[in-house]
């Protein structure tokens, strides 16, 4: 074996190493505590469970009324619907951007770019949302994940935009195609690799977020599934086993579909660093 090889092979053995201490191990201890009992999962030991105890998953499911169900179609419905708006809109303006130099585009970039910055503010958005009536609403926590996700994800747009010969435009310009169908009918099924990045990095960071539907959208009816984590730890007590079968609960659907999709984030975010 070439020395070449030994420190390729070297490396690959350090990184396997180092997924498996910190995302496997965790997860396998929650997996294991998640079918203890309470006294025993309250231990918090990595060890396999004297006696499996598969009814801690049911518990959580109809906890307080079956309300992890309710927090489920609460997040699908957040994520769903900030994810669409932020595909429709982000496309939208990174093709402009990336397509239009003049000054005023560039400021309207430096603008947004600064959202990547600045961090929100609580109280003044939890003023404004009164004022406007429509504060513990649905439809202002979307507005708000929206405007947190949307530098990023123009700036995903835009770079890979850049990667698109501007010749497929001029060439739709030439057979008669309108601005709106140049963008609807070639510009935007090429978009395709980095919308799938889109789509898993906002679903993950909008479905997993605690912070804000915990400030924007306080209520029982109004529960995330990251918010039914209050349900098993408290002050005085706490069920270690039950948190554990809820963070699970909560954590396969992301998970399974970041696996699924992992391909197309790498594909997607590099597509456009090299041109633009």
């Amino acid at each position: 074996m070439s020395k070449k090889k030994a420190i390729r092979l070297l490396g690959d053995v350090f990184g396997l190493f180092f997924v498996v201490l910190i995302y496997i191990i965790p997860f396998a201890y929650m997996i294991l505590n998640s079918l203890k009992d309470r006294k025993e999962a309250n231990l918090l030991e990595f060890s396999l469970p004297s006696v499996v105890h598969l009814g801690n998953y049911l518990t959580v499911f109809t906890a307080n009324n079956y309300e992890l169900i309710r927090a489920f179609k609460n997040s699908a419905l957040l994520t769903v619907f900030s994810v669409s708006m932020l595909i429709l809109t982000c496309s939208m303006s990174g093709y402009v951007i990336q397509r239009r130099r003049d000054r005023k585009t560039g400021m309207i970039n430096n603008l947004i770019m600064t959202g990547m910055m600045i961090p929100a503010a609580v109280m003044p958005t939890i003023w404004l949302l009164k004022f406007l009536h429509i504060y513990k609403t649905l439809f202002s926590l979307v507005m708000i994940e929206v405007a947190l996700q949307t530098p990023f994800t123009t700036m995903l747009y835009r770079g890979f935009v850049g990667s698109i010969p501007s010749e497929l435009e001029e060439a739709g310009i030439i057979d008669g195609c309108t601005r709106r169908k140049l963008f609807t009918a070639i510009v935007f099924p090429l978009l395709k690799p980095v919308t799938s990045t889109v789509i898993i990095l906002n679903a993950v960071t909008i479905f997993n977020d605690f912070t804000n539907p915990l400030y924007f959208l306080p209520g029982s009816e109004n529960t995330t599934v990251q918010l039914t984590l209050y349900n098993y730890i408290g002050q005085y007590s706490s069920s270690y086993n039950l948190l554990f079968a809820n963070i699970i609960l909560i954590t396969l659907p992301m998970l399974i579909l970041f696996l699924f999709f992992n391909k197309k984030i790498v594909s997607g975010m590099v597509a456009g660093s090299v041109k633009g």
